[in-house]
Parts: C-alpha cells; structure tokens; sequence
C-alpha cells in the first residue's frame, strides 16, 4: 500500500490520498442521488429526474468555463486552494441534503455538488504534472491516480449501497459529507505548484489558447468514447429497470463498469511505454464497438455487466492517453485552459450519449447495433485523419511549438510518454 501512494514521489502521494476521499464523496453523492431519483420512482418518472439530472451536469461547466481556467493559468499558486474549497463546499453541500433532500433544495445542491466535483476534477489535472517530484511519464502518473480512485470508488460504493438498503439516501449522502471534508483537510497538506513552473507561467505573454492538431484529434475521438460510454450504461440501467432487476443487478452494472475502468488503469502504462498515445485511443473506440456489437447477439444480465466492463474499460484507456498527451504537449500557462475545454467537451459528450436512451425507449438489441456501427464509423474516420495529419503537406506552421515553449513541454515527459 505505501507504494502505491509514493510512486510518484511525497507530492503525488499527498494527491494521492486527497484523490481517495474526493472520489469516495462524488460515489457516496452518486449513490445517494441515485436512491432518491432513480430507484425509488416508476420507469416514466425515473426518465424524467434522470434527463433533469443530465441537463445539470453540462451546466456547471456553463459557470466555471469562462473563468476556472483563466483563473488557474494566471495564478498557478491558487490551484491548491481551490482544490480545497470544492472539497468544503461539496462536504457541506452533501450535508445540506441530508436535511433537505425531499425539498426544494435537491436540485440546486445537486447542481453545486457538479460544479465543483469539476473544479476538483479540473484543478487536480493541472497540479499532477508538478506534484511529481522527477520527471516522469505523465501517462503512467494518470493510469495510476486512476487505479488509487477506483479502488477508493469500489470500497465508497460498497459502503454507499450498504447504507442506501439499510437506511435510505441519506445515509451515503451523511458519508459523503463526512469524506468530502475530510478531503478539504487533506487538501491542504498538497504542495503548492512548483516555484520554477510558477515563475514560468507568470512571465509568459498570454496568448490564446491553441491545441495542437494532435491533442485536437484526440480530444475529439476520446469525446466520442465518451458518448457511446454514456449511451451504453443508461441504455443497460434502463434496460434492467423494465425488467424489474434488483438493487444487487445494478450493483453488479456499477461494479463492471469500475473493474473496466480499473484494468485500464493498470493496462495503460505498459501499453504508453510501447505505443503513442493516439494509438490508445483508437483501441478504445474498437473495444466500444467490438463489446456493443457482441453484446447485442447475447443479451442478458451477464452481457450486461461485460458490455459495461468493457465501456469502463474502453473509456478508461482513450481518457488516460489524452490526459497523458495533453500535459505533455500543452504548456503549463494554458493548461488550466486546456483541461477546463476537454473536461467540458467530454461532459457534454456524455450527456449527448445518456440523454437518447432516456428520453427515446430503444429496444436494447437495437440500440446496441447502432452504438456498435457508431463506434466503428467513428474509429474510421480517426484513423484516417490521424494518417491524413502525418503527411507533410498536411504540417501548419502555427503547430509547431516555438523555441521558447520547448523546455516546458519537454521538461514533465524527460525519461517516458510518447508524444507526436
């Protein structure tokens, strides 16, 4: 266990940890929210909170997109802190809701509890390539971030649906508050960023932010993973509502898609110290289309669980590799600016996903094909602008990065990570 909190270094240990109870409290919420909006009501109404629900999710990201990512690129030194109040708001939020989930209040604390879950999300992403005390492959640091949180999700889920059968929604909404704070004061013992990445960013002109073709193509596809991950797992739950599944069904579909996303966290380093990253991405969108394809010819509730397996799985390697390629090839002055857009163009892909299986009624045999040929036509045309971006006329000079921005991107990958 020690060494999977200090592989990075005493920094990302500390990152680490935090990354433990913030992922616990946005299961525990997950879970709670779940029990009010979904489980306890018919399948028509169910739909209707789940659409509302979707629609809440793209929203924060209407608030903190202007602004987190300015904020955060010219004041790298704020990042810890405000890592550490969206844990204080989410903990007190989730508190809020013990006493007033049957109120008014449940949506409007839901939407607080979204907003700034991605400010956690957002700020994290920007303070992992500077809490790593050496250099090294930024991939892997994101792989194995990722299997801290799904195991720290496995065992928050277990205990979130544990007390949502013994009591009600309140009770993973109580833990949440509990871990959420307990995030905050974790959060405070995180480094503040590095003084030479500091002083780097500061002193640089700002300049609007422009993505490498690379890092844009890859955004892209890695969005469209995304959006067959949403359609596919909202697809499966209601799937099992129709067919009056138990709370252990549903169980057992949030477990697959976790496992999946856990296997991706320990495939992803062996497959970046082989093969670039854009190459990872494709493979997501074919393990999507292959598991759509096969599911539809078995459907049943173990089809289920290994089609969601596989959309943990498919989502956790395209979404490790854009990281990893992201922090590498986008200086640290925009990065803040850099995360804030994926983070946003991969929400709102996910919610375009989930919200066709939950205002339309698809047959999931149907829905299965579509999701599968989607995958496969997409996974296509990636393929081809990847070699169509390879050829020398295709090369703009505005995508090379100048002299002056070369050490900052070269210096967080020195010793690991392919980059194009």
């Amino acid at each position: 266990m020690r060494s999977l909190f200090e592989t990075g270094g005493t920094g990302f240990r500390d990152l680490a940890v935090t990354q433990v109870f913030s992922t616990a409290t946005d299961t525990l919420v997950a879970v709670g929210l779940a029990g009010t909006l979904f489980f306890s009501v018919p399948s028509a109404e169910a739909r209707g909170n789940v659409a509302i629900y979707l629609l809440l999710t793209v929203a924060p990201f209407a608030v903190i997109g202007p602004t987190l990512g300015r904020v955060l690129d010219r004041t790298p030194v704020a990042i810890r802190t405000m890592l550490v109040i969206a844990a204080v708001v989410r903990g007190l939020l989730a508190l809020a809701l013990v006493w007033h989930l049957d109120g008014l209040w449940l949506y409007p604390a839901a939407f607080g509890l979204l907003v700034f879950s991605r400010v956690h999300g957002i700020t994290r992403n920007s303070l992992l390539p500077l809490a790593l005390d050496h250099p090294r492959a930024l991939v892997a640091a994101n792989a194995r971030l990722a299997w801290i949180s799904v195991l720290a999700g496995g065992v928050a889920a277990g205990f979130g649906f544990g007390s949502l059968a013994v009591l009600d929604a309140r009770g993973p909404l109580a833990l949440a508050a509990l871990t959420g704070l307990t995030a905050a004061v974790l959060g405070v013992r995180l480094p503040e960023p590095d003084g030479h990445a500091v002083r780097l960013a500061v002193a640089r002109p700002r300049s609007r932010l422009h993505l490498p073709r690379a890092v844009r193509l890859a955004q892209l596809a890695t969005a469209v993973v995304r959006a067959f991950n949403g359609f596919l797992l909202l697809l499966l739950a209601f799937e099992l509502q129709q067919a009056e599944a138990g709370l252990l069904d549903f169980g057992a579909l949030v477990a697959a898609a976790g496992a999946g996303f856990a296997i991706a966290s320990r495939l992803v380093p062996f497959l970046e110290r082989r093969v670039p990253e854009e190459p990872m991405v494709v493979a997501g969108l074919a393990v999507t289309a292959g598991a759509a394809f096969a599911a539809g010819q078995w459907f049943g509730l173990v089809a289920a669980a290994a089609l969601a397996g596989a959309a943990g799985l498919a989502w956790g390697v395209a979404k490790l590799a854009f990281d990893g390629l992201l922090q590498a090839t986008v200086p640290t002055s925009q990065r803040g600016a850099a995360f804030t857009r994926s983070e946003t163009v991969f929400s709102v892909a996910w919610v375009l996903g989930a919200i066709v299986p939950t205002v339309v009624s698809l047959p999931a045999s149907l829905g299965l094909v579509l999701a599968g040929f989607g995958a496969l036509a997409a996974q296509i045309v990636y393929v081809g602008a990847l070699l169509e971006s390879r050829s020398p006329s295709a090369r703009l000079p505005d995508e090379v990065p100048d002299s002056a921005h070369l050490d900052d991107l070269r210096t967080p990958t020195d010793g690991g990570g392919a980059t194009p």
